[in-house]
């Protein structure tokens, strides 16, 4: 069935779904977009947690000490509305953890991960649905461990969202339960990520080579391998840590200390080995939590600059070469703990070199809107201030890398400018310009563009008020993870800037209720998109919107590549994948 045959089926085809009841058919669905759907809704809502927690630790910086109205009043250990010491590192514990584990990487790898591969190689739903629907489902017993750490006796973790030992392991319950729930997070991720490998690897519709396949879907695909090789270090360290807190075994407790007032069942234990373990994984984690972002945002801005995405097959090369680099760079975050020089040199020059794939993508992005007809939609502003932010906080990181200055800005507030200039600045502005992008896919109904635009302008104003002036708190040494820097009188000149840093940060969470109502409200009352509202050439425009079980109401072909806008043997300016070649007049 050609493309123009198919749209007359698609009204009929969008609403027909998985057969069963209601708790088959979204609940416990199989279906691939029913699941992304489950994560992205998941993600929001936890997203707006975090975003409270940061509001706790902002509260503290700005007004020390003093009652904090409303949140306060629900946070344990907090008399009276103030925010006591050891909730005070609860709050940076737990946001971090949040933000990290249940919102960043479930939307980007679970949310967008499960809705788009099938969809973007043509595949009718992932290699082995039931797995995928187990993925999603061990979410939630981390939901309640994390969630329910904060209503048990001493509160949730304080360890922080790295949980050194010896400190993490001499705290009780909550320590086990964020713990336990990160381990359900890590074999969440690696269900996922096998399925996802499985999926490209052998799903793909006729015709779809892997050099035919979008940024998005090469980027989906490498992130997969950075966890399948990556999370079992991890879990298993988790599991190593959780024995030692609650069976007295010594992998991460030297010999002579205690866990919860308990000695010891045997000591030589190496504190090290947990920090080595654990940025074995988290290192690569920061790239699992941007190569997605980076993917999504390549689809769009050849998109709307109208444009084929320049040096595509650089670009897959770069990610690549990102995520190999990622794994032999980790002792970067470990600079401060003593290392050997020499091997802190090796570190460090293998940190500089992710610099080079990273420049090729910025450059690339630039080369791509370069003399393009740039349609400035609310996705293309969110896209393009991602790079924007990227650079920013890309080249705060070169500063990291060198030995000398990290030593010196390791635990001021510099490391927090640069970790939320990528993580919050970079990768949740994709995630605003990829739902933006994608909801009409979704749910087909289009969101309010002009809300929208409303929405990016304000964020992108305010979390540069926010985070561009932490670099200047680090520059002066203001360390981080304190509850009260001003006690010393070298920082008591730095209040008047996290007072303002702070007003910025209520004013930004409270913005995104614009967002909200945006999102809510088109879901039901947005006017209705067809199947390509943004003339896009990518396979997943080609289905019906929203898709049907099944994906699409036609067997796809593929005949080229997913970035063949401008095209001179097409009147439009795009050239959709499943469109066949011209014919050739053999008369002539």
């Amino acid at each position: 069935m050609s493309t123009a045959t198919a749209d007359t089926h698609a009204d009929a085809h969008a609403h027909t779904g998985h057969a069963g009841g209601f708790l088959s058919t979204y609940v416990f669905s199989l279906d691939h977009k029913i699941i992304g759907l489950q994560f992205l809704f998941s993600s929001l809502i936890w997203f707006l947690i975090g975003g409270l927690l940061a509001l706790g630790i902002r509260w503290q910086l700005a007004y020390p000490w003093r009652p904090m109205p409303i949140l306060g009043d629900l946070l344990a250990g907090a008399e009276g509305g103030q925010i006591a010491p050891e909730v005070y590192t609860m709050l940076v514990t737990m946001h971090a953890t949040v933000m990290i584990f249940f919102v960043i990487i479930p939307v980007l790898t679970g949310a967008f991960g499960n809705f788009l591969i099938p969809l973007m190689i043509g595949a009718d739903d992932m290699a082995v649905p039931t797995l995928n629907m187990l993925s999603y489902w061990f979410m939630w017993p981390a939901f309640v461990c994390m969630g329910g750490s904060f209503f048990v006796e001493g509160g949730a973790s304080q360890g922080g969202w790295t949980a050194y030992p010896p400190f993490a392991l001499t705290q009780g319950t909550g320590q086990f339960l964020w713990l336990t729930g990160l381990t359900l997070v890590g074999i969440s991720s690696m269900m996922g990520s096998v399925n996802y490998m499985t999926t490209i690897i052998q799903m793909r519709a006729p015709g779809m080579t892997m050099f035919r396949l979008p940024m998005t879907i090469w980027a989906m695909f490498i992130t997969a391998i950075l966890q399948a090789f990556a999370l079992p270090v991890l879990t298993a360290a988790s599991f190593m840590q959780i024995t030692d807190l609650k069976l007295g075994t010594g992998f991460f407790i030297p010999e002579g200390w205690s866990t919860n007032n308990r000695p010891m069942a045997s000591g030589g234990g190496q504190p090290l080995l947990w920090q080595h373990l654990f940025w074995f994984y988290s290192h690569p984690a920061v790239y699992i939590m941007i190569l997605p972002a980076m993917g999504m945002v390549s689809d769009i801005i050849s998109c709307f600059a109208r444009k084929p995405l320049f040096g595509y097959k650089p670009m897959v090369y770069s990610i690549s070469g990102i995520a190999g680099l990622g794994f032999i760079v980790w002792g970067h975050h470990m600079f401060v703990s003593g290392m050997n020089p020499m091997l802190g040199m090796t570190f460090m020059v293998s940190t500089m070199l992710i610099a080079l794939p990273s420049a090729i993508k910025t450059f690339n992005w630039l080369g791509t809107m370069w003399g393009g007809k740039i349609q400035f939609t609310t996705p293309m502003l969110f896209a393009v201030s991602f790079v924007s932010m990227f650079i920013i906080g890309g080249l705060s990181g070169i500063f990291m890398a060198a030995t000398p200055i990290d030593i010196f800005i390791h635990d001021t507030y510099f490391i927090v400018a640069h970790f939320h200039y990528v993580l919050f600045s970079g990768t949740a502005m994709a995630v605003f310009g990829a739902i933006y992008y994608w909801f009409p896919k979704m749910f087909g109904r289009m969101m309010n563009d002009s809300w929208g635009k409303v929405h990016f302008a304000v964020t992108f104003a305010l979390l540069n008020c926010v985070f561009y002036p932490m670099h200047i708190l680090g520059m002066q040494g203001f360390p981080r993870r304190l509850a009260d820097p001003y006690h010393y009188e070298t920082f008591r000149n730095a209040l008047p800037m996290n007072q303002f840093i702070s007003y910025c940060a209520f004013a930004m969470v409270g913005m995104q209720v614009i967002f909200v109502i945006n999102f809510l409200g088109s879901i039901f009352f947005g006017p209705r998109a067809g199947r390509n509202p943004w003339h896009s050439n990518g396979l997943e425009w080609q289905a019906p919107s929203p898709p049907g079980h099944g994906n699409f109401d036609f067997q796809p072909i593929i005949h080229r590549g997913p970035y063949e806008y401008g095209a001179p043997e097409v009147e439009d300016d795009y050239y959709p994948q499943t469109m066949p070649p011209p014919a050739v007049d053999k008369t002539k």
